[in-house]
């Protein structure tokens, strides 16, 4: 049986570069080589592509601080049309052949948002995750949580601004409207870069120029007082949930630093102590989520359960961390489903989405 020639990018414009090139890392190390003919495209801060080596594709890997993407001297890029001609060195102009199957291991803007599934989609190539309305709407928290809402489904209450209202900023009225403390975060980020935890008029402008550096879009949200619980979702039309896990900040809230660098700066319980009834709400509140959020593939779903039981949904995540202490992949092993099984679903999964694609007419 030949090989599935299997793409990864990784890397990425956003802030969140550093992070996926963790995930890629370990989604490599656990591919089967006997399965999978493995091309990395390694992406730099500036968007560019670059063909790397499997053996040198990052420098200072077992340093999640100092980790860097090692840029190789052939620069790629996709080209729509051919499909036997699909990855192109620019260097040498010539095709490099054909991908089966590509996963974006990218988080953030221009790779997590819709934009790299639209590329890949003109060049009808299959790939990993949610496609570009679902993936668009993940990345969007202010758009996310509107439509959760409409679903009457559980969430804290918000407020958003853009550049164009920020003069109606006013931290007297956000107090009333939302009490303190309250988090003010980019709309369009994730790993919880540019959050803050506002308790405070000084904070408040701090955490403010703080956000506005990462997005033009801003949003400003109660405190839930709860635990964190989080819920590993899989499939397409018929997805399933992990069980549940629990993340135990070690700080004041579950930061980027804690998330990705510091395996001390949060505890993770694997599976969440909950009742019985418990989980099973976690699940199907996160297949709800998924469904009306009209993803594909993969996510993982995060909430807050308060002292009285009640979850509040808090995100959704259409291409969760894979790192070592990323909650995704950790929560599927708890639930039955191994590392590389989990890799090889994933893969299965967006060929059968493709697959189903491609019987739709594209003319009249």
């Amino acid at each position: 049986m030949d090989k599935i020639r299997l793409g990864i990018i990784f890397g990425g414009k956003s802030a969140e570069h550093e992070v996926s090139l963790q995930s890629a890392k370990n989604i490599i190390a656990a591919l089967d080589q006997e399965k999978y003919e493995i091309v990395l495209i390694g992406m730099d801060k500036k968007g560019r592509w670059y063909l790397n080596q499997a053996s040198q594709f990052l420098l200072n890997d077992h340093n999640p601080r100092l980790i860097r993407l090692n840029k190789s001297n052939q620069e790629v890029a996709l080209i729509p049309g051919e499909q036997s001609h699909q990855l192109f060195n620019l260097a040498e102009g010539r095709s490099l052949g054909k991908i089966d199957v590509i996963f974006p291991v990218l988080h953030g803007p221009y790779g997590e948002d819709g934009t790299i599934q639209g590329l890949l989609k003109l060049a009808n190539i299959p790939f990993v995750g949610a496609g570009v309305l679902g993936s668009a709407v993940g990345m969007d928290k202010d758009v996310m949580k509107r439509l959760l809402r409409d679903a009457d489904l559980p969430i804290p209450r918000f407020l958003v601004f853009e550049q164009e209202t920020r003069e109606q900023l006013d931290f007297a009225e956000l107090k009333r409207e939302l009490g303190l403390p309250f988090f003010l975060k980019p709309a369009n980020l994730g790993s919880s870069v540019g959050i803050s935890k506002v308790k405070s008029e000084e904070d408040f402008k701090f955490a403010l120029a703080r956000a506005w550096q990462f997005d033009n879009k801003i949003m400003i949200e109660e405190y839930i007082k709860g635990r964190e619980i989080e819920c590993s979702v899989l499939g397409n039309e018929q997805p399933i949930a992990s069980l549940p896990g629990e993340i135990l900040p070690q700080a004041e809230f579950y930061s980027y630093e804690a998330k990705y660098i510091d395996e001390q700066g949060a505890l993770l319980d694997i599976p969440a102590q909950l009742p019985g009834d418990l989980v099973q709400k976690v699940q199907e509140l996160a297949i709800k989520s998924f469904q009306v959020l009209c993803c594909r593939g993969m996510a993982r779903v995060d909430f807050f359960l308060t002292e009285e039981d009640e979850l509040i949904i808090n995100e959704i995540n259409t291409i969760p961390g894979f790192t070592r202490i990323s909650m995704y992949p950790k929560l599927w092993e708890v639930s039955g489903l191994p590392y590389p099984d989990l890799i090889d679903r994933l893969i299965e999964l967006a060929l059968e989405q493709h697959a189903r694609e491609q019987r739709l007419r594209t003319s009249y």
